[in-house]
């Protein structure tokens, strides 16, 4: 008796970008994120939930904007370097930034936080493997809204996000 194999069965995300097919194994499971408007920031509008991932790393920064896409938030742009970065969150007018430290290029993201602060009042939530007590002073003049340890998981990247924007708009006001 001949033995078939069988060739795994495979979902295409809804989330996959228009010409560009990404799936998962149907056998595989995979967190989904609700949207829930009702936690987090107050606003609604795409403006409160724009958001920028500096990320030097593909795959993470991948599952990074899936994750946010999947839990109602908008990622405006996936960049590599801290000039990127800058440029990305003031062009796109953006609530937060997700900033890992060591970027790509001459800057990191400590630079690119406190530039962000201080000439655009744009905060951040730093994701990075890179935290020891050096950093976190150098990063003080930021004032991050959080921390997220490497490796972390894409459930506490969504939390620690929609507690920022909550401390965002308790600090504006609203």
């Amino acid at each position: 008796m001949q033995q078939t194999k069988l060739k795994p069965r495979h979902a295409v995300l809804p989330f996959s970008p228009p010409g560009e097919r990404r799936a998962l194994p149907i056998n595989r499971p995979y967190v989904l994120f609700a949207r829930n408007d009702e936690s987090g920031s107050k606003k609604a509008t795409s403006e409160r939930t724009r958001i920028v991932i500096a990320e030097d790393d593909y795959l993470v920064a991948t599952q990074m904007e899936d994750a946010l896409m999947q839990a109602g938030f908008q990622p405006a742009a996936v960049v590599a370097s801290a000039e990127e970065a800058v440029k990305a969150a003031v062009d796109n007018r953006v609530a937060l930034v997700v900033m890992d430290i060591r970027l790509a290029g001459k800057r990191d993201g400590v630079d690119a936080a406190i530039e962000l602060f201080q000439k655009h009042g744009m905060r951040c939530i730093f994701a990075t493997a890179h935290v020891d007590a050096a950093v976190r002073q150098r990063a003080e003049a930021a004032q991050p809204l959080g921390w997220l340890q490497k490796p972390y998981s894409m459930t506490s990247l969504i939390e620690l996000v929609r507690e920022a924007l909550g401390r965002l708009d308790d600090e504006s006001g609203e």
